[in-house]
């Protein structure tokens, strides 16, 4: 048996925020932390590249913490990089333990073994995903109604292409709750929205929302804020302001069939 790839002292992947939290909307955050196991060595990966987007979603953990509070919504996070694992990725694709980011090699995931693939999927993805079942599952068999909100953040910039929208919801099938939500921020008047933008969801390109929401059934939605605008405390509280304010506007205008 080989050792497992966190130590005892290493952060738990797992961060949860108002487990009993009495709102409707269940919010998560697949890219919300940076940490790297010691055991990986920066992945060989300079300390430069490990503030930058392509290690996590810069803000969004910020952005969460206050959107759960506002609403009294529970809010689960994980802990480790995106260049570790990326928890919006099925494991048994390339990009969730990709050999390049953007235009950054990332040498410790270059021949990677089943085994060493395994390691990190049993460490972070597996107790991560298991623990938004359990919560959801707990919902269910409760009663209770839940709507699913995968919140992200985007840089203003990507491989040189600008990116002016402010903020992107995103979905696949069910547009029931995207088309409220646009409806609701394009009403704001001082914002620039993308619809399927700066990335559309499909069954090849994300995990969560197709999994947690769509395949359940789940009214849900994802939700993309570009980082420049929450890269500070002040941003990150405003930003989920909005959100508090908006999300139950949009929630109400979907049920009312606006």
């Amino acid at each position: 048996m080989t050792d497992p790839l966190l130590a005892p002292d290493e952060p738990n992947p797992v961060v949860l925020t108002r487990e009993h939290g009495t709102s409707d909307f269940f919010l998560t955050g697949d890219h919300a932390g940076r940490a790297i196991p010691r055991r990986l060595h920066q992945l060989g990966v300079p300390d430069s590249e490990w503030d930058r987007h392509i290690a996590w979603d810069i803000g969004i953990a910020g952005v969460n913490a206050h959107l759960s509070a506002a609403l009294d919504a529970t809010a689960i996070s994980q802990a480790y990089s995106r260049l570790v694992i990326d928890c919006n990725r099925d494991p048994s694709w390339p990009s969730a333990m990709p050999e390049i980011s953007e235009f950054t090699p990332i040498p410790g995931n270059t021949g990677l073994t089943e085994a060493d693939r395994a390691a990190r999927v049993a460490a972070i993805f597996t107790p991560y995903h298991d623990r938004i079942r359990a919560l959801l599952d707990a919902r269910a068999a409760a009663g209770r109604r839940t709507v699913f909100v995968a919140m992200h953040s985007f840089t203003p910039v990507f491989k040189g292409e600008r990116r002016d929208m402010q903020v992107g919801v995103l979905f696949n099938r069910d547009v029931r709750l995207a088309a409220a939500l646009l409806a609701e921020l394009r009403a704001e008047g001082d914002i620039v929205v993308g619809a399927n933008e700066p990335y559309a969801i499909t069954d090849d390109s994300d995990y969560s929302a197709p999994v947690h929401g769509e395949q359940r059934g789940l009214v849900h939605v994802e939700i993309e804020i570009r980082q420049d605008l929450i890269a500070d405390a002040a941003g990150q509280a405003a930003w989920a302001a909005r959100f508090a304010r908006l999300l139950p506007a949009a929630d109400a205008r979907m049920r009312a069939g606006q």
